[in-house]
């Protein structure tokens, strides 16, 4: 990791993914970048008001400014005034996690949500992630609609989930994968249990215009002793029609014409 600019965004991408504080040797040694030139990078990005140490010399977080940067840039694009309405009624429906993906190239990132759960256990995993494709429903209802050749490739390059770091069922192997796929469109619509996570359960759909990719994924999540199997069953047409919604209301937004 040679660049500057390399360097640059791969001490926030790695800044994003902790809780708390983030020591300089420990994002240096985890990027591979010398000491000295990490410190720099770090007070350019503290001078510009991206990162700020929690005490004198101490340890690094990002401040709310690149999180401002991504929220303006969604309120421009339509996307959340088009999309919520719809959310908030499938949450309301399902009493669960509801959350909007839109495609960007290869990559696949939440960008809105609606929490149907108002007590009990409530997923939410955070927004503005991009997904992991072999370990999601939101990933597997994308790649449903590709042929597997594209669906393959888009996952070497991510890489497989290990079940040690999401759930028991994780899919390793191409094949593996290309099982749930199969499965998801002869269903309609993807689903995963205990694949992302332990204990829980996912079920998703593609945002797709006729003749033309899909747009984005509509997702509802939530734990396996409230949205099992049987449940997700019932919930499927609700799901679709969501998605078929989004699809006809996605020419309000720019964003969504510019992936078409």
């Amino acid at each position: 990791m040679n660049g500057v600019m390399e360097r640059t965004l791969a001490i926030l991408e790695l800044l994003a993914q902790q809780v708390g504080g983030t020591p300089l040797a420990f994002i240096a040694d985890e990027l591979d970048i010398p000491r000295s030139a990490c410190h720099r990078l770090l007070t350019d990005l503290k001078g510009f008001g991206y990162v700020r140490q929690l005490r004198e010399h101490g340890d690094y977080v990002l401040t709310t400014k690149l999180v401002g940067l991504g929220l303006s840039f969604l309120s421009t694009s339509g996307i959340i005034d088009m999309a919520q309405a719809i959310l908030d009624r499938l949450a309301e429906t399902s009493g669960e996690l509801v959350r909007l993906a839109i495609v960007d190239g290869d990559r696949l990132t939440w960008v809105a949500k609606a929490q149907g759960a108002m007590k009990g256990l409530k997923y939410d995993p955070d927004m503005g992630m991009d997904t992991v494709l072999s370990c999601s429903a939101t990933g597997h209802a994308w790649m449903m609609t590709m042929s597997d050749e594209r669906a393959m490739a888009l996952v070497s390059r991510q890489g497989f989930g290990q079940p040690k770091d999401y759930g028991p069922n994780a899919p390793t192997t191409v094949q593996g994968l290309l099982t749930f796929l199969d499965a998801a469109r002869q269903r309609g619509y993807a689903t995963i249990n205990e694949v992302f996570a332990p204990g829980m359960t996912a079920m998703a759909a593609p945002i797709m215009r006729r003749g033309y990719p899909a747009l984005g994924v509509i997702s509802i999540a939530g734990p396996l002793i409230r949205l099992d199997e049987a449940r997700m069953a019932r919930l499927g047409p609700a799901l679709m029609a969501a998605a078929s919604e989004l699809a006809a209301a996605s020419h309000a937004s720019p964003l969504f014409e510019r992936i078409s």
